[in-house]
């Protein structure tokens, strides 16, 4: 008998799409029998503007997509099940199409879904796997983070230095003018 975790893995294999690897959403069945994300068949054929089964190759109809309720709610159940405490926090989706966010669009700024990365907005900008784009901004964040260390320990040495330089114009100052007495003093001897 499996063990939970792999029925589990099983269970989510099955509910997830072919084509972007993530959990269906709002599923379509093909003539062929099988389900895709309704946004990522109908993106697969007019990019490639072939109409056959990315699974089967089997040809179909696009006009003959079947909304599959049934298999939608199941995958809703799945991630519920999946999301139960003890298990590792979810990972943001994408608001626009519900699919993780696995890229990063350079020219953007921002992270994508796979389905982004092959819609007109991002198509012609470059686009990295998140992890890559990770790694070069903690890079670049030490690399700032060192300059402002640096920057910091320069200004507390200027600080100091001034310190010195202040107190030695202060005791300049003070060796130079002999202190005077209080202008009072000398006028309130004499009355006229």
């Amino acid at each position: 008998m499996a063990s939970g975790n792999n029925l589990m893995e099983k269970l989510q294999d099955e509910v997830s799409c072919s084509i972007c690897l993530e959990y269906l959403r709002d599923p379509v069945t093909i003539d062929c029998g099988h389900n895709f994300c309704c946004v990522c068949i109908t993106d697969y054929c007019s990019t490639t503007g072939v109409f056959f089964c990315p699974q089967c190759r089997a040809g179909f109809l696009q006009t003959t997509f079947r909304p599959n309720r049934q298999l939608a709610n199941i995958v809703e159940g799945i991630e519920q099940l999946a999301l139960q405490p003890g298990k590792e926090p979810k990972e943001k989706l994408c608001e626009k199409h519900g699919k993780k966010l696995r890229l990063f669009c350079q020219d953007d700024g921002e992270a994508i879904c796979l389905v982004c990365d092959k819609s007109r907005v991002h198509r012609s900008h470059t686009v990295i796997p998140i992890e890559e784009a990770a790694q070069d901004y903690k890079m670049k964040l030490q690399e700032a983070l060192d300059l402002l260390r640096q920057m910091m320990r320069d200004g507390a040495k200027l600080q100091a230095q001034e310190g010195k330089k202040t107190a030695q114009w202060k005791a300049g100052v003070v060796s130079v003018i002999p202190p005077q007495p209080p202008l009072c003093q000398g006028m309130g001897g004499s009355k006229r």
